[in-house]
């Protein structure tokens, strides 16, 4: 018995998303002694935000979807996504975390009433 064509599927659901969807990439990793797939994919930064969704409602659409596949088959599936892809991450854009403030802003402090 074969196992589903994971790569498909990922390309199937991740591209609708993407305007550059020849920037995907798509690393599938079978363990087949342990029933175990890895799956990472990588994009443009800028798409980020389309990918994942309002709240990551997308992203995590698309893990729910490739697990319940993989559990029909008796594997179990990890999903990662990596920042951007290889060309971008060589131009120094491949950061997955947005900036962080250097410093939280100051609250106002309350005053006992008189």
């Amino acid at each position: 018995m074969s196992s589903p064509d994971f790569s498909g599927l990922v390309k199937f659901l991740v591209e609708p998303f993407l305007d550059t969807p020849e920037a995907l990439r798509i690393d599938c990793e079978q363990n087949a002694a342990q029933s175990k797939i890895w799956i990472r994919v990588a994009f443009s930064g800028d798409e980020r935000g389309k990918v994942f969704g309002r709240g990551g409602r997308n992203i995590q659409a698309i893990r729910n979807v490739v697990r319940a596949t993989a559990a029909l088959w008796g594997w179990s599936a990890y999903f990662d996504v990596f920042g951007a892809s290889e060309h971008e991450a060589s131009e120094g854009h491949g950061s997955s975390q947005p900036p962080r403030r250097s410093s939280p802003k100051p609250k106002p402090q309350l005053r006992p009433k008189s």
